[in-house]
């Protein structure tokens, strides 16, 4: 059995926080769960897959999963290491309003249409701030539920989030190929390795990526990349050997990509989460 830690980090009437960590020690489908309530779960380190029925979602941190309250499923772990990630639920007419109404049916509850949306840079940066503030207490009440809330209206929105439409079998070529990249973040991959293991050509598999995920392979590495650099920022003083580890070539080539994602150096980033002292 995969051991699991959950920790609240926010309870209020309109927005519930919890930081849900799995040593994913079992590698197999697990037995059916059942979600409780709806809640948006935002992976921010490793990877497992989500089993609904017969569709299968890859589940890393580019991704936001819906899970619907009453749904069926079941988890795996293809990769070692485990996972972690931010379970978001939100009051469910206030999920309602910020919802837009092609993306749920409302009879007796609100049931998003589909497993999964790709999220944008801004959407993991907010959840790497909540999760931070959280931990350290240095987020006020008001201030997590208001990041909440725009963290849940950015993962919704079209201009903001991107709803992957395919093939049952393109899309399973996209889910090897992500699940290659999560094997090593660090690795410098080529075109010819993802595609060897992946089992096509390389040109191939660059233009279903592309149609499937709505970005180029290297760019989702690359979010994939700094979205862990989001998460080990508590733990490292030296920003160079973050990037070193993370596989980028320098510090400088580390906090640019940084930046351009998100805005802010990796150092302004640890000051804004109260990470480092100002």
């Amino acid at each position: 059995m995969s051991g699991f830690s959950i920790d609240l980090l926010l309870g209020t009437k309109a927005v519930t926080i919890r930081d849900v960590i799995c040593d994913g020690a079992c590698r197999h489908k697990s037995a059916e769960e059942c979600a409780r309530s709806t809640s948006l779960v935002y992976p921010y380190r490793g990877v497992f897959m989500r089993h609904v029925g017969r569709k299968d979602v890859v589940a890393e941190a580019n991704q936001v999963l819906f899970f619907n309250r009453e749904q069926e499923y079941r988890i795996s772990h293809p990769i070692e290491g485990g996972d972690a990630c931010i379970d978001v639920a939100i009051d469910e007419a206030l999920l309602d309003e910020l919802t837009p109404k092609d993306q749920a049916q409302t009879a007796d509850a609100l049931i998003f249409r589909r497993q999964r949306r790709r999220i944008d840079p801004r959407a993991q940066a907010l959840v790497a701030l909540l999760r931070h503030s959280l931990r350290r207490g240095a987020a006020e009440t008001l201030e997590a539920e208001t990041l909440a809330l725009t963290l849940v209206r950015r993962s919704l929105g079209e201009r903001t989030s991107h709803a992957a439409g395919a093939t049952t079998g393109r899309q399973k070529l996209v889910d090897r190929a992500k699940l290659v990249l999560s094997s090593d973040l660090a690795r410098r991959w080529t075109l010819a390795d993802i595609a060897h293991d992946v089992g096509v050509s390389p040109v191939y598999l660059t233009q279903v990526f592309q149609q499937v995920e709505g970005i180029p392979l290297y760019r989702y590495q690359l979010r994939l990349r700094l979205a862990r650099a989001l998460d080990l920022l508590s733990e490292y003083d030296d920003l160079t050997a973050l990037g070193l580890d993370l596989g980028f070539s320098s510090h400088s080539h580390f906090s640019a990509a940084f930046k351009q994602a998100y805005d802010r150096t990796p150092a302004e980033f640890q000051r804004l989460a109260h990470l480092r002292a100002r």
